[in-house]
């Protein structure tokens, strides 16, 4: 087993920016809540991405359209207060930027001064290079996202690969090349080819995120819950486990249950006695009433 970073300090866009120019690997994982960021920041990440993807993982939702500011904001607001080391990154759910700059701004500002995100994440290129833009000029750092971008799934054929025909590829490195071009500090590129990934690099000078696009990215980013195998079920192509928390959890609860009904549970060890001579005191003061 490695041993995380020594140094405690918080990062910085300044440290990421560093680690790309050193060729050093960006580490990124998604958390939802307090103990979750506990447990990211002892293993020594580097950025903290508080997903929309909570929609699924945590709060039930078959998709992460549902998913509200206020919900997002809780979840981040508890993963701040478990963080130390590492940068902050609030995903805007669907609704929240789209319309128009000034409700893009007024939905980061709430991240910022609700949450103390350091950056926000928004998702496609198009009319998001313009909210990118607008955000970054009123001073909100910014990550953007390409390639398979979930809260427009439904628009893209669904949760699928995108970039695999040359003229997609295109669109996608143009969108992120305009993203960078717009201010965004770091790119998340999601479930593209690595050609399209390799061919992306050389075009950007921002620290990039794969999550599903090869090993040329400066960094990868996985969901919390799929890499330790909390939730049932598949997982996308891109996900490797490491650990099977699902199944330990299941056995535990089990245990527990089994013991509750056997009467195994509490043993005397797992209860509290009162002090010496004071059951029988009690006992005395109950039978004088």
């Amino acid at each position: 087993m490695s041993a995380r970073p020594a140094s405690t300090r918080r990062l910085t866009l300044r440290d990421l920016s560093a680690k790309k120019a050193a060729g050093e690997p960006i580490v990124m994982v998604t958390a939802y809540d307090h103990p979750g960021a506990q447990i990211v920041d002892a293993a020594g990440v580097d950025v903290v991405l508080v997903g929309d993807s909570a929609a699924m993982t945590v709060l039930g939702y078959d998709s992460t359209v549902p998913v509200t500011v206020d919900e997002m904001l809780m979840l981040t607001q508890a993963v701040r207060r478990g963080l130390d080391r590492p940068l902050l990154v609030g995903d805007l759910p669907f609704g929240s930027y789209e319309a128009s700059d000034a409700l893009a701004i007024a939905t980061a500002q709430r991240f910022v001064k609700e949450a103390g995100v350091d950056l926000v994440k928004i998702e496609r290129g198009g009319t998001s290079i313009d909210r990118a833009r607008a955000l970054v000029s009123a001073g909100i750092p910014v990550v953007g996202h390409v390639g398979l971008t979930p809260q427009t799934a439904a628009s893209l054929g669904g949760y699928r690969a995108q970039g695999r025909r040359a003229d997609a590829a295109l669109a996608l490195i143009d969108d992120a090349v305009a993203l960078q071009d717009a201010g965004c500090s770091m790119l998340v590129v999601e479930a593209v080819p690595s050609e399209v990934t390799e061919a992306l690099m050389s075009r950007l000078e921002i620290p990039v995120i794969g999550i599903g696009a090869g090993a040329d990215a400066d960094g990868q980013v996985l969901v919390f819950h799929d890499l330790l195998g909390i939730l049932a079920g598949g997982a996308a192509r891109f996900v490797k486990r490491y650990a099977d928390l699902r199944t330990d959890a299941i056995a535990g609860v089990t245990a527990y249950a089994d013991e509750v009904r056997s009467g195994a549970y509490p043993a005397p060890e797992h209860t509290y006695a009162m002090a010496r001579g004071e059951a029988t005191r009690l006992k005395k003061l109950l039978d004088g009433r």
